[in-house]
């Protein structure tokens, strides 16, 4: 069993001479001489670890190039194909499908990753493989290719992987695509706009929406003057089922709608923003033993997406933001807050510290991994470009030398 692999270039990015770009790949399942499954996508994974130091850091990376086709993919009879991809040393992403009379579906998603890789998973407290999955209902009819051109993310334990330019058909009557389409419910009609509620049998993928959120600032006075500083744009993603209606919502905080309030002790302190449809609070603690503080939990309570039934969620054992006591955190890159399976935040721009605010002004920052690795990028270009001056230079020299050893002095 081999795959047939394509490669569409959807992102190109010129850099000294070098391109790097984003891959759709396609794979074919076969059993015998019969194909039971093409697929053609291209994959994004953000996965959040804990590192030696108990920060939490994210993982952000792409299906690459050398992606292949399992010997694990099968046909299973022609009944229930499942299709395995393999990269790198140990990291896995596979599909498994199913069909009736009438249609098939993709059920189930499930991720394999080397969390001792250290080129991805730098100083990570946990090692060896680590597996997780989600069920899904995403269907198509018999004999359609389905499609879906717009971004979806389906979110797992740790890890939310991001699919793009999706074709996939269980069962083709051909080797290729059929050319009838079943398109996903994220990927607008001319005649209609783009919608950011998806109504299914089952939780599957959610379009967030394009616009980015406003970054808000809020603080929390306390009779010794402002005790916490908070700047953030905040983007809510929420599931909720209703018998057998599930759907997913995403929307924005509206940092002119929203109204701050909380309290601070020594040891911990809380920031609430409440707009006229969501309370949103933020729970930060201080660890004494390593002279820190960190985002220990956060709750909800919307009537976003239903007006009829009110969402809720909480969990007060996270471990996100963790810095040092007397300094602040701040991360200008999009991170993903994991809250619960069904909740989570999309936070852009972000700038808090709870604790041991002086003058009403931030103390020195501490950024972020993922800022950390930004400012790679133009280090990189800086030093190749001072290099490729030096090079010029020595040329430059050495052939003017060379051009008057010829002569000599009469």
């Amino acid at each position: 069993m081999s795959p047939v692999v394509h490669y569409r270039l959807l992102t190109p990015l010129l850099l000294l001479g070098f391109v790097q770009v984003i891959l759709t790949k396609r794979f074919m399942v076969k059993d015998a001489s019969k194909t039971c499954l093409l697929a053609e996508f291209s994959a994004k994974f953000s996965v959040r670890f804990d590192n030696v130091a108990k920060k939490q850091a994210i993982a952000v990376f792409s299906l690459p190039e050398d992606a292949e086709l399992s010997p694990e993919s099968n046909c299973n009879n022609m009944i229930a194909p499942l299709l395995v991809v393999s990269f790198k040393n140990g990291y896995s992403l596979s599909m498994n499908f199913s069909r009736n009379n009438v249609s098939y579906k993709m059920e189930e998603l499930a991720i394999t990753l080397n969390m001792s890789d250290s080129a991805l998973f730098l100083n990570s407290s946990q090692s060896g493989l680590f597996n997780t999955s989600a069920s899904l209902n995403i269907s198509a009819k018999l004999n359609t290719t389905y499609t879906c051109k717009n971004d979806s993310i389906i979110y797992m334990d740790k890890v939310n992987v991001t699919l793009s330019k999706v074709q996939w058909e269980a069962l083709p009557p051909a080797d290729d695509f059929s050319k009838i389409k079943t398109e996903c419910s994220a990927d607008p009609t001319p005649s209609s706009p783009p919608t950011t509620t998806v109504t299914t049998v089952a939780p599957t993928t959610v379009t967030p929406e394009i616009r980015k959120p406003t970054q808000g600032r809020y603080n929390v006075t306390s009779n010794n003057g402002t005790c916490l500083l908070a700047e953030m744009g905040l983007q809510i993603n929420i599931t909720q089922v209703t018998g057998s209606k599930t759907t997913i919502k995403v929307f924005n905080i509206n940092p002119n709608l929203t109204q701050a309030s909380g309290n601070c002790s020594k040891d911990h302190a809380s920031l609430q923003l409440t707009d006229p449809r969501t309370t949103l609070i933020f729970h930060f603690a201080v660890n004494t033993t390593v002279s820190n503080f960190y985002l220990k939990g956060i709750s909800i309570s919307s009537r976003v997406p239903s007006q009829e039934n009110k969402f809720e969620a909480e969990n007060t054992s996270l471990h996100y933001l963790q810095t040092s006591l007397g300094k602040s955190y701040m991360c200008q890159a999009e991170q993903v807050l994991q809250v619960t399976p069904n909740f989570s935040i999309n936070a852009f721009e972000f700038h808090v510290q709870p604790f041991e605010v002086k003058n009403s002004k931030y103390g020195m920052a501490e950024e972020c991994q993922m800022d950390k690795d930004d400012m790679l990028i133009p280090i990189i270009v800086g030093a190749a470009l001072a290099g490729l001056v030096l090079i010029v230079l020595i040329a430059y020299l050495i052939g003017r030398k060379r051009s008057h050893a010829g002569y000599q002095t009469i």
